[in-house]
């Protein structure tokens, strides 16, 4: 699932690109019936919010996105190709096309809706102004394991499984520990350090949480294997200490640990 910066990066290239004027609104799948109602309409703003993208139409419309699991946008040049049966929304303008194919969500919704989307979300790291206390509060109030509430998009929106593990690790804190157990300090440096890995992850494109002395190989382009500390790297050797990474399910999704540096 895409998370929180891959969202950010989206919504940055289509402000670019699409608002400010006249935008072409198309459903090739079918499946976005209310584009029709769309289509012409001046595109005033592109917003994201944890994993959500909201796109402002005049009179206050809004495509809501949710990409889910499977979802992708690509966004390319024109002229562009005929649209695949699976397109779910075409987005055109004079130099510029993008495909939303496969989300969880794609639907038009108004001003109330949402501000009640938005309502039940966590702090995004990744916005202006973002009060890391209103997550803290959530977590100080929770028994469930540290590594189960920094999922949970109403207590921090954005963070998904990648960011999960590699958050933790770099923290040197237990995955299971109750959220009432993790001190503000521990907190705060998380919430530090997820602002800074996602705001390189909106430039690059990519998730990178390694530091460069951690790393096997000294090339300048981060090796895919060369990028995370425990994520996916179940059975081999912490980078850290040589003990074996551990995995575990939890929350529905695999979760990666150092039990030796997360003890």
């Amino acid at each position: 699932m895409p998370e929180g910066h891959t969202i950010h990066r989206i919504a940055g290239q289509h402000r670019t690109r699409f608002v400010g004027g006249p935008v072409s609104v198309t459903s090739p799948q079918g499946r976005f019936l209310e584009a029709g109602r769309l289509d012409g309409r001046e595109l005033r703003a592109v917003e994201a919010y944890g994993k959500h993208l909201l796109y402002e139409f005049d009179g206050r419309r809004y495509v809501h996105v949710h990409l889910g699991l499977f979802g992708k946008v690509r966004t390319a040049g024109q002229p562009a190709p005929p649209a695949g049966a699976t397109v779910r929304m075409r987005l055109s303008v004079e130099d510029w096309y993008s495909d939303l194919v496969g989300p969880t969500r794609c639907r038009l919704i108004d001003g109330d809706q949402r501000a009640m989307l938005l309502a039940r979300l966590g702090p995004d790291p990744l916005r202006r102004g973002a009060d890391p206390s209103l997550a803290f509060r959530r977590i100080q109030a929770s028994r469930q394991p540290i590594a189960a509430l920094l999922m949970d998009q109403s207590v921090v929106a954005g963070i998904g499984n990648v960011y999960r593990a590699e958050l933790l690790f770099r923290a040197g804190l237990d995955p299971y520990r109750a959220g009432l157990e993790v001190s503000e300090d521990i907190w705060h440096g998380i919430w530090n350090d997820t602002r800074t890995l996602m705001r390189s992850g909106v430039r690059s494109g990519r998730i990178v949480t390694t530091e460069p002395a951690d790393r096997e190989s000294m090339s300048r382009l981060v090796r895919a294997s060369d990028a995370h500390y425990v994520y996916r790297r179940t059975g081999r050797w912490c980078r850290h200490c040589r003990t074996d990474v551990r995995a575990a399910d939890l929350t529905g999704r695999t979760l990666y640990w150092c039990p030796t540096c997360q003890g």
